[in-house]
C-alpha cells in the first residue's frame, strides 16, 4: 500500500491533520500531470499548469462525499477534472470570440 493510498484512508476516517499532509505528497504528480495536458493544448493558452493544479486540487475538494479507493482512483478523478476545466476554458474563450464578433457586425447602408 502506498503512502498515498494510507493517508487517503485516514482522510475517509475523518483524520483532518492526514488531509494537510496529501497536498505536498501529489502536487509534483499532479503539476507533471497538468503539464502534459497542457502541452496537448493549442498555443498561446492562458491558463497555466499551476493553475490548473491548483483548480482541479479545489474541485477535488468540493466534492462532497467522495470516496477515494486509492491513488490510482484520485490521480483519475485529477486528470477528468484537468480536462473539464480545459474544455470549459475553451468554451469560454469561444463564447467571448463569438459574443465579440457579432456584436461588431457592420450595419447595410
Amino acid at each position: 500500500m502506498s503512502d498515498i493510498t494510507r493517508i487517503l484512508e485516514l482522510v475517509e476516517k475523518g483524520d483532518s491533520h492526514a488531509a494537510g499532509e496529501l497536498m505536498p505528497m501529489v502536487y509534483d504528480e499532479l503539476r507533471r500531470l497538468a503539464a502534459y495536458k497542457m502541452a496537448q493544448e493549442k498555443p498561446n493558452h492562458t491558463l497555466q499548469p499551476t493553475a490548473l493544479v491548483h483548480e482541479a486540487w479545489l474541485r477535488l475538494n468540493q466534492s462532497n462525499h467522495q470516496e477515494w479507493r486509492g491513488r490510482e482512483h484520485l490521480f483519475s478523478a485529477a486528470a477528468e477534472a484537468m480536462r473539464r476545466i480545459l474544455v470549459e476554458n475553451a468554451r469560454r474563450k469561444l463564447r467571448i470570440r463569438h459574443t465579440a464578433g457579432s456584436s461588431s457586425g457592420s450595419t447595410m447602408k
